[in-house]
């Protein structure tokens, strides 16, 4: 992994050697021109975009929402390389967390909070990935070259430690009156929405580990039922507008992924995927006019209704991608909504830590068993969370757009076709398909739902329930190679093999048997 380098006056005291190495020399060599102080504030706010995930990458291909299907721009393989490195995010966490206690105001517990956060957030988001990874012996500079390996358990566990601070310390300054912080981009320096994303997703952690509830030292369940019972100490988000989101601004050219500059160029070159549309259109949910075209081939040739269900069609995931690309060009899948994502330059928010998703992970924890409560309740809110983010009433029309192909309008998507559909959350959710029933199926019920409200948001997400719990089905084939087989884990970085060897084989051979195995099971899912 990228070793971080602790810099100072030591190599330039040796340069200097022949001359000497006063204790001006410091002094004398600041650039005036530059900065040389940076404030918590603005490290903070790296943080935040260094941890910050999008859509449109290669996350959404393994979470089959939508393929490639055009080898040019990339193709569907579960052929994973490295996992991703948020040691230099994690190296700012640590000079934040050390500058905020030189700096007066805001006081410096929010930072250290914070950073305790996000010391969670990335290091349990690195060993998701790969399995175990330095953690205690990470970010010592020349003083830890060769880190050694912390085991997934060791990291899971100090995460929940890093959590239980954080919601205490910012309790405490909420409680206090303490001012907001300074260079947030997600609440405005909310110090008590700040404490909800905290234990919100402290919830996603431990059932992350839901396989090892029956460890009686990790406490999983106990900790959920603590979490969950108590409000008033854990306070959990209760709206979309606790969601820990990025907001994209087209006056300083942030842009959406996927926007009305690049629509000649990424409007077709992915399909929406079978899992997501076929498990949309077989619950007849109004969410697929929302984020999904009909398929022109049934609208225009076999003269299907565009607000047909049957109308909506995504690819196998697993399948070749020349037949795929041969099918696209056929119209016969459909797109990602041109309307909601391709008409604008700032699309939606992308949620990284969310409401609907606590919902659902909420019913989740008390469908196990794990807490007293209503998991239906949970189930319900969730959905009707997720529906909203669309613009979708409960009860009443929804004017769904769709893109109409034309000759005139290739660069930018300026011709729609706009239909007045009807949606009835009540109607919906009295389906038997929908509506929760308790034990097993109303646990595959809560996770089709996650899924669902995950779109387009919360990065690997959705690839981490699927591979936690097998809900919903992913498709493999020819397309995601692999030898059908959906991965399990990231492989190390390639520089671990050379820079540090000994730690890098001895957690190869203590985890997988040696080998840097994408398919091998880390210590979470067994």
């Amino acid at each position: 992994m990228k070793n971080i380098f602790k810099t100072g006056g030591l190599l330039v005291c040796l340069a200097l050697a022949a001359t000497g190495c006063n204790k001006d020399f410091e002094q004398l060599t600041v650039n005036e021109n530059k900065p040389n102080s940076v404030p918590a504030s603005l490290l903070f706010n790296g943080v935040l975009n260094n941890a910050f995930e999008g859509p449109n990458g290669q996350n959404e291909i393994w979470d089959q929402y939508y393929l490639y299907n055009y080898d040019y721009y990339g193709n569907n393989r579960y052929d994973f390389g490295s996992g991703t490195d948020y040691y230099p995010a994690l190296k700012n966490v640590e000079l934040m967390a050390a500058k905020a206690q030189t700096e007066a105001v805001p006081a410096p517990q929010a930072y250290g909070a914070l950073a305790n956060f996000f010391r969670a957030y990335l290091y349990t988001r690195m060993s998701l990935e790969m399995g175990d990874i330095p953690q205690t012996g990470a970010l010592q500079g020349l003083e830890g070259l060769t880190p050694k390996y912390d085991s997934q358990k060791a990291i899971f566990v100090q995460s929940f430690k890093w959590l239980e601070s954080a919601n205490t310390d910012l309790g405490a300054l909420v409680a206090a009156g303490a001012p907001n912080v300074a260079g947030d981009i997600y609440f405005g320096g909310s110090l008590k929405q700040w404490q909800k994303a905290v234990n919100t997703l402290r919830v996603r952690l431990l059932l992350e580990l839901g396989k090892k509830n029956g460890e009686a030292d990790l406490g999983l369940a106990g900790q959920f039922a603590a979490v969950v019972g108590n409000p008033g100490k854990y306070p959990l988000m209760t709206s979309a507008a606790d969601n820990m989101q990025y907001v994209y601004l087209a006056a300083t050219n942030n842009f959406y992924p996927n926007n009305n500059l690049v629509f000649g160029q990424d409007g077709s070159r992915k399909n929406m995927s079978a899992t997501y549309v076929g498990l949309l259109t077989r619950l007849h949910d109004p969410r697929v006019f929302a984020t999904c075209e009909p398929a022109r081939y049934y609208v225009d040739a076999q003269k299907q209704a565009p607000t047909d269900f049957a109308s909506f069609v995504g690819a196998d995931a697993g399948l070749d991608l020349g037949e795929m690309y041969n099918n696209a060009g056929l119209q016969k899948y459909s797109f990602l909504n041109r309307k909601r994502y391709f008409s604008t330059l700032t699309g939606e928010p992308s949620i990284q830590i969310g409401y609907p998703e606590l919902c659902f992970n909420l019913a989740e924890g008390i469908n196990r068993g794990w807490a007293p409560g209503d998991a239906e309740a949970y189930y319900k809110a969730g959905i009707q969370a997720s529906m909203q983010l669309y613009g979708l009433p409960a009860e009443g029309v929804y004017q769904a757009s769709f893109y109409r192909p034309g000759s005139t309008d290739v660069a930018i998507p300026a011709n729609y076709d706009t239909y007045d559909v009807p949606v009835s959350f009540g109607a919906y959710y009295a389906q038997p398909a929908v509506q929760y029933a308790p034990g097993a199926p109303g646990l595959t019920q809560i996770l089709q739902q996650k899924y669902l409200a995950l779109f387009r948001h919360s990065g690997l997400e959705a690839y981490f329930t699927y591979r936690r719990t097998g809900v919903p089905t992913f498709t493999t084939g020819p397309g995601t190679g692999n030898s059908g087989r959906i991965a399990l884990r990231f492989q190390y970085p390639a520089s671990e093999r050379t820079a540090n060897t000994a730690n890098y084989q001895a957690a190869l051979q203590s985890q997988f048997g040696g080998n840097d195995d994408i398919n091998g099971v880390m210590y979470g899912l067994k």
